[in-house]
């Protein structure tokens, strides 16, 4: 091998405006640069008890096992649906986008008994048709997704959770795209078990996926056993049939990893870890209510400036994140020709969609580390300018003066 060939890594600038990943915050870069440590040194457990301390804050719950799944955001959902879900269960998931999809997909692994409702794509659902769904199916768990990215639409949950305590099911879901950038109050809203990923709001890159339980969920959880005959963790119970398949999802063994216990489980990918922390630190420093609301300012400035261009939205603004926007490609315009300019002569980075959406839509995110007006001020100017290159006429400057506008009269306000 010519190992000449291959050279230090050295990516392009980009500045990431699709719905995630986005780029991440130099100080979380920098956190990931620290030194290594033994996984059971006592700086790392102490890390691992911050951890768990800081992203109660971000979760706004008080549960006890709210802790890092070592892998994307999919590797979150997965551990709490194949820890949770036994074969034959009944679960419900309202599906509104791509990710409802998703869930669907994985719970059918679990060997579960899946039964959906799904709204056209740009909608979601109310209350009264989720509980008419629940009265209907009787499922032991209801599975959401807070905000999708593939439709940029938000599920309303606060009233869900006590539709769910009422036909004792337990509720689930994934926040990935909308936490930190949007509200969910995890206790308040009485959710059982909430996964999320670092690429989005967070401000992060993915490769970790933090989650919460209730201990309602956990109490689920510990009557599970692993598949290998006389292998249990200490909370694990003698005399249940209910196996968990996996070894590396299998959350009552991750508790006992996380908790006091330290029992081996895997070794704690330190950096991510680092990366993590450092993630929900600066979401605390700044206010989780100030970080939500900053979303919601720049996300709002980005729309008016879409439309001041003369393009269309998608699905209803009543329900979209605040973090994430569908534009819709106007007739006659090459959507990934637009997008191709943007990245190379803007080195600016906007998403396409998925399904029923693909080549229709623009997905445009302003998050994270990217949620700031000179990222929004940068690619309302590059759409613009790449838009009327191909002959699609807006009046000059309307989109950056609509945006300045918003700026001006929200500071005003």
């Amino acid at each position: 091998m010519d190992i000449t060939q291959f050279s230090q890594i050295n990516p392009p600038q980009r500045m990431l405006m699709g719905p995630g990943p986005v780029n991440a915050d130099p100080r979380v870069l920098r956190a990931m640069s620290s030194q290594l440590v033994g996984q059971y040194d006592p700086a790392m457990t102490q890390y691992m008890n911050e951890v768990m301390a800081l992203y109660r804050g971000v979760f706004c719950t008080s549960n006890r096992w709210t802790m890092l799944i070592d892998g994307t955001s999919r590797a979150g959902i997965e551990a709490i649906l194949v820890s949770a879900i036994r074969p034959g269960d009944k679960v419900l998931v309202p599906v509104f986008g791509r990710f409802g999809h998703l869930l669907c997909e994985i719970a059918r692994r679990c060997r579960a008994d899946v039964h959906t409702i799904e709204v056209p794509w740009g909608e979601v659902f109310t209350p009264d048709q989720i509980e008419s769904a629940i009265k209907a199916i009787r499922p032991r768990m209801l599975l959401t997704v807070q905000g999708d990215t593939s439709t940029t639409m938000l599920q309303p949950l606060a009233e869900l959770g006590e539709i769910c305590r009422r036909y004792d099911v337990l509720f689930y879901t994934d926040a990935t795209a909308s936490i930190g950038g949007n509200e969910l109050k995890t206790d308040e809203w009485g959710v059982d078990a909430v996964s999320a990923g670092m690429q989005k709001c967070l401000g992060g890159p993915s490769g970790t996926s933090p989650i919460t339980l209730s201990a309602r969920m956990e109490a689920e959880i510990r009557r599970r056993k692993c598949v290998e005959e006389g292998i249990r963790t200490s909370a694990h119970r003698k005399g249940d049939d209910e196996i968990i398949y996996s070894n590396y999802f299998d959350l009552g063994m991750v508790m006992d990893y996380w908790g006091p216990e330290r029992l081996n489980h895997h070794t704690e990918a330190t950096s991510a870890l680092y990366g993590a922390r450092e993630c929900a630190r600066l979401i605390l420093q700044e206010g989780l209510n100030k970080g939500i609301a900053r979303h919601k300012l720049h996300g709002d400035a980005l729309l008016k400036g879409i439309q001041a261009m003369g393009l269309e939205t998608f699905g209803d603004l009543n329900h979209k994140m605040n973090n994430v926007l569908a534009v819709v490609i106007p007739t006659g315009v090459d959507g990934e020709q637009v997008r191709s300019l943007m990245l190379n002569d803007f080195a600016i980075e906007i998403g396409t969609s998925f399904g029923p959406l693909h080549g229709k839509v623009w997905r445009i995110g302003s998050m994270g580390y990217n949620a700031r007006k000179d990222c929004v001020m940068a690619t309302l100017s590059a759409l613009e300018s790449v838009l009327n290159y191909l002959k699609f006429r807006s009046v000059q400057g309307a989109a950056m003066q609509a945006a300045w506008d918003h700026y001006h009269n929200q500071c005003v306000a």
